[in-house]
């Protein structure tokens, strides 16, 4: 019987060197800015209760939860009965006990109950770490992905929100993509469903407003009259949607169609609050009021932010918004939060698209000393201490191989310098050190290799 080949779960990923070095740029980069915004690094375990779990993101998301089964005897508590088929969801809560997270931000709004006594109000988390949903996996879906928050938790203030606008603004020049942000605000959008006559359907009305851009005005009416929103409203909607102008014109005609909603006006007032803030710092951020924003999680209540693109075709690339209740599920009501969410996939597609990684992105190792034996070996190990002391990653060919495959291996692992101690150059104190990219090669004291690989 043959061996099996080794396979990963369907919906996971090996990242090899080359992706792990483009992925940790990303990820240093983001982290570089969230630290200058005074934003404080949290992780949380993997797995958490699934009483912690159950019930946060709907019927749809308790189906995604991978649960754990219990150690050791798993089945010893279970009666005949709770074989029932009737009773699986019973059964399943007797044998498991635990769950995978799904999101960071239930386990962050466990972690801010928990240790609400310790932590000092307003308080500015980022958290960049795995998370895992049972999916069916597809071009651009996985079961296991990363996920790269910040939150603000414990204040209401606007400038939380201009100060995630500059986050954005500050991580994308960072990368090098230009993107366009588009904002919205929840309060908008229900007194944009009150002023209509349907402030009980702003659920359905925002589902399928938010598919405007994917399927048009047309499927959109379609869709909202399937959900028994009356032609009129319909009517009422499209002009409210179709807004053009400077973000300033566009709340000022909002103003005139849903003054008569007072949280409308409440959602008018705090983007115009964001806006000028935004103006008055010099934001260079491309940003953009789109009432068709809604953002599909529930738990949104103010501003939600959504950044797309400009060069390469993909869906948004980072997102959020101001939550009024998060850690309310876990018995600590009316504490407001505002989030974003890097989408650290999504950037690597379009920065691998758009050729956009730094040439040195993939060079881990400067220098390669080639191996000539014994005597040769010393002298390398000497100078490599010396050149490692200077911050510079170097290695030796383990093996003293023929001088051909050693530099094969060089040219294979893109390392752009070979450092050659050979009979000669001990005999004189010398290194030679080539560079492989111009072929260029000089010769230099043992001391002045450091200052020679960082020329």
């Amino acid at each position: 019987m043959g061996v099996q080949k080794p396979s990963i779960p369907k919906g996971t990923r090996d990242f090899g060197p080359a992706e792990m070095t483009r992925r940790t740029y990303i990820f240093d980069t983001i982290k570089s800015v969230f630290r200058t915004y005074g934003f404080l690094p949290l992780e949380t375990p993997s797995m958490e209760n699934l009483s912690t779990l159950l019930g946060k993101y709907g019927d749809e998301g308790d189906k995604l939860l991978f649960r754990i089964l219990n150690s050791g005897d798993f089945m010893g508590g279970v009666s005949t009965d709770d074989l029932d088929p009737q009773r699986r969801g019973a059964l399943s809560s007797k044998i498991c006990e635990k769950g995978l997270r799904y999101d960071l931000t239930v386990p962050f709004a466990r972690y801010v109950v928990q240790h609400q006594s310790e932590i000092a109000f307003p308080f500015k988390r980022y958290q960049i770490q795995p998370v895992w949903r049972a999916d069916r996996p597809q071009k651009g879906r996985y079961r296991e992905f990363y996920q790269c928050d910040a939150d603000v938790i414990g204040s209401k203030s606007l400038l939380n929100e201009v100060e995630l606008v500059e986050i954005v603004a500050a991580v994308f020049a960072k990368l090098g993509i230009r993107v366009t942000l588009k904002m919205n605000n929840r309060k908008i959008l229900a007194g944009i469903a009150e002023t209509i006559g349907h402030a009980d359907k702003m659920m359905d009305i925002t589902v399928a407003i938010d598919k405007l851009e994917k399927i048009g005005i047309e499927a959109v009416n379609d869709e909202l009259r399937a959900k028994g929103i009356d032609d009129e409203a319909v009517t009422a909607l499209a002009p409210i949607l179709s807004l053009s102008g400077s973000n300033r014109e566009k709340l000022a005609s909002l103003r005139e169609t849903i003054g008569g909603s007072e949280t409308g006006v409440r959602g008018i007032e705090e983007m115009e609050t964001i806006f000028g803030l935004c103006e008055a710092i010099g934001t260079e951020l491309d940003i953009e009021l789109d009432l068709s924003l809604a953002r599909g999680l529930n738990y949104y209540t103010g501003a939600i932010f959504e950044v797309k693109a400009k060069d390469y075709a993909i869906g948004s690339i980072c997102g959020g918004g101001r939550y009024d209740d998060l850690t309310g599920i876990f018995g600590m009501p009316n504490t407001s939060g505002v989030g974003i969410s890097f989408g650290a996939d999504r950037i690597y597609d379009v920065m691998t698209g758009l050729e956009l990684f730094p040439s040195d992105t993939d060079v881990t190792t400067r220098a390669l000393f080639l191996n000539f034996g014994a005597e040769e070996q010393r002298a390398a190990l000497r100078a490599m201490k010396r050149v490692r002391e200077n911050g510079i990653a170097c290695e030796i060919y383990p093996e003293n191989a023929k001088m051909k495959k050693q530099m094969e291996y060089a040219n294979r692992r893109r390392i752009p310098f070979v450092v050659i101690i050979g009979s000669n150059e001990l005999a004189a104190g010398t290194a030679n050190v080539k560079n492989m990219v111009s072929g260029e090669q000089r010769s230099v004291e043992l001391d002045e290799i450091a200052n020679a690989l960082e020329a």
